[in-house]
């Protein structure tokens, strides 16, 4: 186990876990990074669920994840990582320029974001900036970047969500458990409600029956009635709610309001 700093020079050797679908890409990273005498690879995973396992265990100093992955994203991992153990910095990696997986990452709490393309020099410098807490984007487009990532929210809520968010806030409409929505999306449960989590946060919403009101109102489905997730055991309560997402669906078709759907 490495040393952490939140900033300032990194401590040697800096401990890396490498995340990427791809074992030829793992071991290119991999030889890489041990051709630095300040740098050691500690850990490798192919899927979300092997590094979500193995990184709080390893407690790299950085984790290099892949945002494209066959059980989930590397933004998710990110997320979780960072909501486990602050400490270790999350630098994601990708073969496209993609602005909203740059805005998801960003947002996630990765340190930075770089693709597959740049030099092997330019990706030693990453883990190392990473490792002692220097930030990755200039100042200015950091700036540019939350100023637009603000003024999006403000035209349209549903313009910050990825698109697994807005997949997941769809299928919350249909009525299915995060049980449900992970088995038609193929990934886990844990991956599901980290999406909802951000997904709430990002619409402003505190229950799962306000979401399913919300995506009523922007898929133009009538929301079917929702089977409670196993943990919840009121089906007194569980009948009003339904009740009141009838009531939500009938004022969007009259062209009344309704609380639980923001104006």
């Amino acid at each position: 186990m490495s040393n952490k700093l939140s900033s300032g020079p990194a401590r040697t050797p800096i401990g890396v876990f490498v995340l990427d679908d791809h074992e030829i890409v793992r071991g290119g990273i991999r030889g890489l990074l041990e051709a630095e005498p300040d740098i050691r690879v500690i850990g490798e995973a192919g899927t979300a669920a092997a590094a979500l396992a193995s990184i709080p265990a390893l407690y790299p100093d950085v984790a290099v994840l892949d945002v494209r992955l066959p059980d989930g994203d590397g933004v998710s991992v990110c997320r979780e990582v960072r909501s486990r153990t602050p400490e270790i910095a999350c630098l994601m990696l990708t073969g496209f320029s993609d602005d909203e997986a740059l805005l998801n990452s960003i947002m996630a709490g990765a340190a930075g974001y770089v693709l597959k393309q740049v030099r092997g020099s330019d990706l030693v410098a990453a883990v190392r900036a990473a490792a002692s807490g220097q930030p990755l984007l200039p100042p200015r487009a950091a700036s540019e970047l939350m100023a637009r990532l603000r003024d999006r929210a403000r035209r349209d809520p549903m313009a910050g969500l990825s698109r697994r968010e807005r997949m997941v806030l769809e299928l919350i409409g249909e009525g299915l458990t995060n049980r449900q929505i992970g088995e038609r999306l193929v990934v886990s449960e844990k991956t599901v409600k980290n999406y909802v989590n951000t997904m709430f946060g990002k619409l402003g919403l505190a229950q799962r029956t306000q979401a399913a009101a919300y995506a009523a109102h922007a898929f133009g489905r009538f929301p079917v009635q929702m089977e409670p997730e196993p943990d919840a055991h009121r089906p007194q309560a569980w009948n009003r709610t339904s009740r009141a997402l009838g009531r939500t669906a009938q004022a969007g078709r009259t062209g009344g309001t309704s609380p639980l759907i923001p104006a």
